[in-house]
C-alpha cells in the first residue's frame, strides 16, 4: 500500500505510508510538512491511495 500527497500541479510533496498492510482499518495523519520536514503553504492538495490494483484519490485543503 502506498498514499502520497501531490499539489494541485501533481508533485508529490510527501509519501506518508509505502509498506505492506494487513486487513483492517488504518489512520495515518499528515501534518503539513514535505518529505524535507519543511512546512507547506495552504492550499489544495491530492491524496493518492495504492492498494494492488486499486487507486483511490481524494482532494484535501490544507488551512494554516
Amino acid at each position: 500500500m502506498r498514499l502520497t500527497i501531490f499539489n494541485i500541479e501533481g508533485k508529490p510533496v510527501r509519501t506518508l505510508v509505502h509498506t505492506h498492510q494487513g486487513t483492517g482499518s488504518y489512520r495515518v495523519r499528515w501534518n503539513g510538512r514535505n518529505q524535507a520536514g519543511e512546512a507547506v503553504s495552504s492550499g489544495v492538495y491530492l491524496s493518492i491511495l495504492q492498494a494492488g490494483d486499486k487507486i483511490l484519490g481524494r482532494k484535501m485543503v490544507l488551512l494554516k
